[in-house]
């Protein structure tokens, strides 16, 4: 195993892993399996069939794992290439697909708790933590503009402050984060910060000592406490808070669910993924003006194909041969361009945020539960703080006729 390579590109996010059966899913927004691997290899159509019985499926099912987080990546990856390492070997000495997702998800939070991970971090922030004066300027045009900022965060107070020590400090005059920050909340223990009903503790930010909080929220840091608290004794109600946050679920939708917060998503795919798309824009044309041209031979075989059935016509028979030999042309054609498209992206998984024509499930999540998306959160603070959303009219397929 310590022999294996990480391959950051072998997953993205947005898929689901099926722990029992060893395979990797990439679904449409409506829960449909539209690519599949078994570990490391390809799985067929037809062998997802036999698979799946249907093709849609249950994630509220516990044996379905989705990939939310850029830890979850890795964790993909490398239980794609056990399952390999499993199926080749002769020893048979890995355990079943469900242990070995089990054991790396095990793994993977105990590199949480117990600090390695944050440790690997906190000696190498040069590496791991961006710091740009742009983010800090953009702050505190905001707080000018009458705005009040808070930070909610899972990581404990010591390694807030180091991270925060670092990546703003070095960019303030005669201040710290301190002033900057109405409130910070620290092991926070989000999602269940946004559902349950716990107190908060104080911190004294000399020492990093706590004590229990008698009275409402003021200006300070804390520990612990929930959303519920926190909007009663700030007066505030959820469409006056913008929570941003970068975990589909651990920030946004279960936020939305129980708190109704404005939300907003941080995307880091997405300044790659729009690259991407514009080098694909030829290959993309090249499809769209091929499939227009199939509609109308598919409208016209379908009726032809209807009056051989309705009303047994069978003088059209030379007709019906060269339409199907016009639509399977554009196939050919439609099918490497395609291949070409998808490869202009990743190469097994292609887009992150669509599969095909459609929506991938990650897409519809964060239409769904994210009020608005940014690649970064500079993109929020360049615009004027005073700045209104306003989504754009979505038509629906019926509304969608030609002009007469």
């Amino acid at each position: 195993i310590r022999k294996l390579g990480f391959d950051f590109d072998r997953s993205i996010r947005g898929l689901v892993i099926d722990i029992h059966r060893g395979n990797i899913l990439k679904l449409s927004r409506h829960a449909a399996i539209r690519v599949s691997y078994h570990g490391l290899t390809p799985i067929t159509y037809s062998q997802q069939r036999k698979l799946y019985k249907s093709s849609y499926i249950d994630l509220g099912d516990p044996g379905f794992d989705i990939v939310n987080t850029t830890f979850s990546i890795a964790i993909c990856g490398l239980f794609a290439q056990l399952v390999d390492l499993k199926d080749n070997s002769e020893s048979h000495s890995l355990p079943d697909y469900s242990t070995i997702a089990n054991d790396l998800s095990f793994c993977l939070d105990k590199a949480h708790r117990d600090g390695s991970l944050k440790g690997v971090v906190a000696n190498q922030l040069d590496n791991y933590i961006y710091k740009d004066p742009q983010v800090v300027k953009g702050i505190e045009r905001y707080i000018l503009h009458g705005k009040k900022l808070f930070i909610v965060t899972n990581s404990d107070f010591h390694y807030t402050k180091l991270l925060l020590d670092y990546a703003i400090n070095p960019f303030l005059k005669n201040k710290t984060w301190e002033d900057l920050f109405d409130i910070v909340i620290t092991s926070a223990d989000k999602p269940r910060f946004f559902y349950d009903n716990l107190r908060f503790l104080q911190i004294d930010p000399k020492d990093g000592s706590m004590t229990n909080l008698d009275g409402p929220l003021k200006k300070g840091i804390y520990q612990g406490g929930c959303a519920t608290i926190f909007t009663n004794d700030l007066n505030l109600t959820a469409d006056e808070i913008l929570y941003i946050g970068d975990h589909i679920y651990g920030d946004i939708v279960r936020l939305k669910k129980d708190c109704a917060w404005r939300t907003a998503l941080v995307v880091e795919e997405l300044d790659e993924e729009i690259q991407k798309l514009r080098k694909a824009d030829t290959f993309i044309q090249q499809i769209n003006n091929f499939m227009d041209r199939k509609i109308p031979l598919e409208a016209e075989l379908d009726q032809l194909i209807s009056e051989k059935i309705e009303k047994g016509s069978t003088n059209q028979e030379s007709r019906v041969s060269e339409l199907m030999a016009e639509i399977s042309t554009i196939d050919k054609k439609v099918s490497p361009l395609i291949k070409s498209q998808q490869e202009v992206f990743n190469q097994w998984w292609g887009e992150v945020m669509r599969v095909g024509i459609e929506e991938s499930f990650f897409a519809y999540q964060m239409e769904r539960y994210a009020c608005i998306y940014m690649a970064k959160i500079q993109c929020l603070l360049d615009l004027s703080p005073r700045t209104y959303f306003r989504s754009s009219k979505r038509f629906m397929p019926h509304e969608s006729f030609p002009t007469e």
